[in-house]
C-alpha cells in the first residue's frame, strides 16, 4: 500500500449488539495482516478492540497496543501485542497513536471513538495532518454522523472547500482499498495553504 504501513482503528471495548460487528472487526484484523500492515490501538482485551488485535495476531501480523495506566484493569490489557506502550493520561494515548499510525479507521463505537473519530477529522481539517481518515460505515452505524456532518455544512457551519476530508465505505472488504486510493492520491496532490483555519470549523 502507497505510503501506508500502519492502520489505526478506533472501535468499541464493548462488542455492541449486533455480532456482525465484532465479526467485522475480525475480518478487519486479519485483512491488515494479510496487507503486511501493522495495528495501532487502544490496548484492549476486550470488545471490538480486542477483536481486531487478537485476530491481526492470530493471522501473524504486528500489533501496536497503546492504553493509559488507568485503564490498563478496566480494559483487559492485550499482553500479547509485539509493542505494548502505556502511558501517563488519555493525551499521550491519542499522541502516540497518532504519531504511529499513517491512517486512521473508525468501526463501530461508543463515544471514545466518536471522539477519537471526531479529533482526527478536526486536525485533518485544519491543515496539521494528510493522513486518510475512513469511517466504515457497517450496518449504516455511522450513517447518523454522516448526515449531521452533511447538515453542519448546509447550515453554513462549515464552508464548502473546508469539509474535514474522510472516506466512507459500507464493507470491511473495501477498507483497505479506500485507504490505498486516498494515500495514492495524496502523493499526486499537494494542497495549498495551511488548510482551514479556526473559525471555519
Amino acid at each position: 500500500m502507497n505510503r501506508i504501513r500502519t492502520v489505526c482503528v478506533y472501535c468499541g471495548s464493548s462488542t455492541g449488539a449486533r455480532p456482525e460487528h465484532m465479526a467485522a472487526a475480525e475480518a478487519l484484523g486479519r485483512a491488515i495482516a494479510s496487507a503486511g500492515l501493522g495495528l495501532v490501538y487502544g490496548g484492549g482485551n476486550i470488545g471490538l478492540m480486542g477483536a481486531v488485535a487478537r485476530a491481526t495476531i492470530s493471522a501473524g501480523g504486528q500489533v501496536t497496543g497503546i492504553i493509559p495506566q488507568f485503564l490498563v484493569e478496566r480494559e483487559a490489557m492485550l499482553a500479547d501485542v509485539q509493542n505494548l506502550i502505556v502511558t501517563a493520561d488519555m493525551h499521550e494515548r491519542k499522541r502516540l497513536m497518532f504519531e504511529h499510525s499513517d491512517a486512521f479507521v473508525a468501526l463501530p463505537g461508543g463515544i471514545g471513538t466518536l471522539e477519537e473519530l471526531v479529533e482526527q477529522m478536526t486536525w485533518a481539517q485544519l491543515g496539521r495532518h494528510e493522513k486518510p481518515i475512513l469511517i466504515a460505515d457497517l450496518d449504516g452505524f455511522w450513517s447518523p454522523l454522516i448526515a449531521l456532518l452533511d447538515h453542519m455544512l448546509a447550515e453554513g457551519f462549515m464552508r464548502r472547500g473546508f469539509e474535514p476530508p474522510y472516506i466512507v465505505v459500507t464493507r470491511v472488504e473495501d477498507i483497505l482499498p479506500a485507504l490505498e486510493g486516498a494515500a495514492s492520491l495524496m502523493d499526486e496532490f499537494t494542497p495549498e495553504g495551511e488548510g482551514a483555519s479556526i473559525d471555519q470549523l
